[in-house]
């Protein structure tokens, strides 16, 4: 960092009470005053240099003492007193920290060229484009610095100065950039002659106020010269500075309430950030947006905001990992663990535009939708068996989640049964009527022989689901046996009637070894029993199902219970 050292008198200012006093043999007549704070001083030193005292000076007497009230001055009485000790010759010394103070309270006083050669105005500015816009972090700490005087700085061009020096510097090619910077990712170490990072620049202007940075990302991106994913970059550094519970995946990093000052700070950045976020696809990741959407459910974003979100996480859900959809839930009138409903927006989102692209592609196209499709439905698979987990997950909210997701999507329902059986475990004291719900997505058609093989021992599953999965197990195995006809029509009409579990085991006519696993089951449910087996196996083997019927030949498949 630059420095530069006016003066050369030592510094003989002292405090007594709230005033501010020059040790010196000429008594005091000049009074200022600043807030709480009285300074005696001397004319003869400071209206020289100050035309504005030198103006407000000129009705009084030389041997008269005059009281000046600076309440107004830019940089409050710190700034006056460097103004104070360059006109008394004292030695100041400046830097970043301390120049926008120093140049906006020199210009409210008029310590110009015009008013005495050599004054401070000139030096400050003189000092401010040669050394201090000619550093990297200079110019970032000046421009932060700017955030408490707005208005000078506007009018003084110092904000405009900075941010084009910021721009400029991280626009320039990292082969030629030094290391006097902030950098501090995991796993980076720094050693000579390492090429530089092209996100080095992201951590620094992290610092900066929130318009202030806003304004420098604007910037750079008018040039169209970095690639959208280093603008995400930066947003995504700046948002885990200024958003603190962005990195945590606890809930318990929500649950102290903010106060309304806080809470509209974090809006403000999350409503900026999001108008940031560059319309490409995979500028930032699917985490990201997944993470900023929950959040700006916590800190009340506006519907807008929320909105934008979802629709740029469902434009490429297909990239999330499971961990980014466990998010948890903010809402006080439930007590699951996780936030299902945001999951579900995004999706909705996703399928929208799915919908929208396979109706108007050419069959070429379609491979690439369909891919797409399946990759979000074992994505949404896993999260159902993350979230079956949680005891306070309602069925209504697990069905609806499942069922959201196209039948097309599930070559196999594996996982799905998986995540029904978690469910079913967890939760042992729903009702019949919810189990079915349940299970009325899962077309046992789809499973593997060995999930078949489990669900037709699994006492959790509904009968109708055990008898299903037996049926397909046995079709499976028999391809060659003709006469399923019935079969189809009992299940096509068990979906119209409601018929009891006794009148479909008559209809079934299962052999003995069928109706004593299918009894088994059934008195498991109604008695209790000991649980089935919860490995998945493939060593049981294929039963054989005798069917009576018509005669019919034809192939017919058992339709899902819905």
């Amino acid at each position: 960092m630059k420095f530069m050292k006016i003066g050369t008198k030592p510094d003989t200012f002292y405090t007594q009470d709230s005033s501010r006093i020059l040790i010196t043999d000429t008594p005091n007549d000049l009074v200022i005053r600043i807030d709480s704070t009285t300074y005696h001083l001397h004319r003869s030193s400071l209206v020289p240099k100050c035309g504005l005292l030198r103006r407000l000076c000129t009705d009084s007497e030389e041997s008269d003492s005059v009281t000046i009230e600076l309440n107004d001055i830019p940089g409050g009485a710190d700034a006056f007193e460097l103004c104070a000790k360059f006109c008394y010759g004292i030695t100041i010394n400046l830097c970043a920290h301390n120049l926008v103070n120093a140049l906006c309270a020199s210009k409210f006083l008029r310590m110009s060229d015009s008013v005495d050669k050599g004054n401070l105005f000139p030096k400050l500015e003189s000092f401010f484009h040669s050394c201090v816009l000619q550093g990297w972090k200079d110019s970032i700490v000046t421009l932060q610095s700017t955030a408490k005087l707005p208005e000078w700085c506007e009018n003084l061009g110092i904000i405009r100065k900075c941010i084009d020096s910021v721009v400029e510097k991280i626009l320039t090619p990292t082969s030629e950039v030094s290391w006097s910077h902030t950098y501090t990712r995991p796993g980076y170490q720094k050693r000579e002659h390492h090429s530089v990072p092209r996100d080095w620049w992201t951590e620094d202007i992290s610092d900066l106020d929130l318009d202030l940075f806003r304004c420098v990302i604007t910037t750079v991106r008018s040039t169209f010269t970095l690639p959208p994913q280093l603008i995400g970059e930066a947003l995504h550094v700046y948002t885990c500075r200024w958003l603190p519970y962005f990195k945590s995946n606890s809930p318990s990093s929500f649950s102290v309430k903010e106060n309304e000052a806080a809470l509209e700070r974090h809006r403000r950045v999350v409503n900026t950030v999001v108008n940031m976020i560059p319309s490409d696809k995979g500028s930032v990741s699917e985490g990201f947006l997944l993470r900023l959407v929950s959040i700006a459910t916590y800190v009340g974003a506006s519907l807008t905001t929320k909105t934008e979100l979802i629709r740029k996480a469902g434009l490429q859900l297909e990239e999330a990992a499971l961990a980014d959809l466990l998010l948890p839930s903010h809402s006080s009138s439930h007590r699951h663990r996780y936030d299902t409903d945001l999951v579900a927006a995004v999706l909705e989102s996703f399928l929208m535009l799915w919908r929208r692209q396979s109706s108007s592609h050419l069959s070429s196209d379609n491979n690439q939708l369909l891919h797409s499709i399946k990759k979000v439905a074992k994505l949404i698979d896993s999260y159902l068996q993350a979230v079956a987990q949680d005891v306070h997950m309602p069925v209504p909210k697990f069905v609806s989640l499942a069922e959201a997701v196209p039948d097309i999507a599930r070559e196999s329902h594996d996982r799905l049964y998986k995540a029904i059986n978690i469910y079913l475990k967890v939760h042992p004291e729903i009702s019949k009527e919810e189990k079915k719900r349940l299970c009325r997505s899962l077309d046992c058609q789809k499973l593997s022989a060995e999930v078949r093989a489990h669900a037709v021992k699994n006492e959790r599953m509904p009968l109708r689901t055990v008898v299903q999965a037996l049926f397909f197990d046995q079709e499976s195995s028999s391809k060659g046996v003709s006469g399923r006809s019935e079969i189809h029509d009992l299940f096509s009409r068990g979906k119209e009637t409601p018929m009891d579990e006794q009148s479909m085991m008559h209809k079934l006519n299962l052999g003995p070894a069928e109706t004593a696993s299918i009894g088994k089951a059934k008195s498991v449910r109604e008695g209790g029993g000991k649980r089935g087996e919860e490995k998945i196996t493939s060593s049981t083997e294929p039963k054989k199902l005798v069917r009576q019927g018509t005669g019919s030949e034809h192939r017919r498949h058992v339709s899902r219970d819905r």
